[in-house]
């Protein structure tokens, strides 16, 4: 199992991966457009299978529960350009913006995911951020980046006029219950801060609610629970210990076996050489 290697300088993401399939299940809290440099990308949304390639773009939108398989074809590893549109951000330049542009009442994207149509504009603009991915060494200056994130908006709303009331929603989330969240989501390969957006709280909210209905932190709560998944996998039988360890929300291999033989006593691999399972 393979865990990705990512630069980020402002909200322009380098992504390399080494020749290993992996597979994240998760939300996106922010609208993304990735750019596939080697590789591919499939996107799943429940619904829908998105599979983007080398010299493709996908935008995926915030706030969806999709799964995304990032793979190696033959031997060129995985490597992706992604620019983040946070909601901060697009506040700021949808307050700049000359709205007599605005398009009468166009309706939002409803999917989770879009191949975009390949265009010379977005073929340039990617081009331009090429010498970061290869060479890590270089870091790009900010101003650089900055003005990059606002041409990857302009270059969609050129593109399609769905993206107007897609990109320049900002309504927040509304507060829902938390441990049927937590209780439905917790094998997402989230941080603590995404888990707590997800549910319409601050961090610091998100742990004082949360300590009101358990007696161990968040953290604690999401390893055991992962764990006791995990457990249940391995009993049952039918997969490996990296496909178990990826299925209930660990990114990290090591990590998960400590953390399981803490737990029961014994390795994840252990139950499977001793037929406990």
């Amino acid at each position: 199992m393979a865990n990705p290697i990512l630069y980020r300088y402002s909200d322009v993401v380098f992504g390399f991966l080494a020749p290993y399939d992996t597979l994240y299940e998760h939300k996106i809290p922010v609208h993304v457009v990735t750019y596939v440099v080697s590789g591919e990308i499939i996107v799943e949304d429940g619904e829908t299978t998105t599979r983007v390639q080398a010299g493709e773009s996908v935008f995926v939108k915030r706030n969806q529960r999709v799964k995304l398989t990032k793979r190696t074809i033959g031997n060129e590893p995985y490597a992706a350009i992604s620019v983040r549109l946070e909601r901060s951000f697009l506040k700021h330049y949808f307050s700049n913006m000359d709205k007599s542009v605005l398009p009468e009442r166009p309706k939002r994207l409803h999917c989770a995911a879009i191949r975009l149509e390949q265009s010379p504009e977005f073929d340039a603009m990617f081009q331009t951020l090429m010498p970061f991915i290869k060479d890590t060494s270089i870091k790009p200056d900010e101003v650089f980046l900055i003005g990059k994130m606002r041409e990857t908006i302009e270059i969609l709303l050129h593109m399609n006029e769905r993206f107007y009331p897609t990109l320049f929603d900002f309504n927040e989330p509304w507060k829902i219950d938390l441990m049927e969240f937590m209780e439905e989501n917790y094998m997402l390969h989230l941080t603590l801060g995404e888990f707590a957006s997800y549910s319409g709280r601050s961090l610091a909210t998100f742990k004082r609610d949360f300590s009101k209905v358990n007696d161990i932190t968040p953290q604690r709560w999401l390893t055991s629970k992962r764990l006791e998944k995990a457990y249940y996998l391995l009993k049952k039988g039918g997969k490996t210990v990296s496909d178990v360890c990826l299925e209930v929300g660990f990114i990290n291999r090591t990590h998960f076996i400590a953390a399981f033989k803490k737990q029961y006593g014994i390795s994840p691999q252990g139950m499977l050489t001793r037929g406990l399972v």
